[in-house]
């Protein structure tokens, strides 16, 4: 794998966080509303995905051909908006370390069964034992970051 891409994947986990963090305080700062702190965030999204869309050319070409796609494949804009408004509203709530370990835990299951079983017509690249084992140790640590303190606190009486 490139050492570029790699890097990259780790930039859009950071980049996660810290829209969910800034998206959270947007959401208060406008009266607690979660679902009009995800609209803002996705006009401002939609605003710079034109503009770069529109200076790459191809828009037209591209919409065009995206109405005539199944149901199923538009539903990433579904997807994505249900995550940005899951992340605004879960935030202030659940606190940024929960909601990051259990969206990381989803994305990694998720990511298996995708690659294992070639859903969403995706390549199906087969996950080793060891791969599991790693997804396996990841769990642990997603149960460990959520429960740690309750589990040390029993252990100590």
């Amino acid at each position: 794998m490139n050492l570029v891409l790699l890097l990259m994947a780790f930039c859009v986990g950071v980049a996660f966080s810290v829209q969910a963090a800034v998206n959270s305080q947007l959401a208060m700062a406008i009266g607690a509303n979660s679902v009009g702190a995800a609209l803002v965030s996705f006009l401002c999204g939609t605003v710079v995905l034109a503009a770069v869309a529109t200076a790459r050319g191809g828009v037209g070409e591209a919409v065009s051909a995206a109405f005539s796609q199944p149901f199923w494949k538009l539903c990433g804009g579904f997807l994505g908006a249900s995550f940005v408004f899951g992340t605004v509203f879960l935030a202030p709530r659940i606190g940024m370390l929960n909601l990051v370990v259990l969206v990381i835990a989803g994305q990694l299951l998720m990511s298996m069964a995708i690659d294992n079983f070639g859903l969403v017509s995706m390549a199906v690249r087969k996950v080793s034992g060891l791969r599991m084992l790693g997804a396996l140790v990841m769990v642990g640590g997603v149960a460990l970051t959520l429960f740690g303190d309750r589990i040390s606190a029993a252990l100590s009486r």
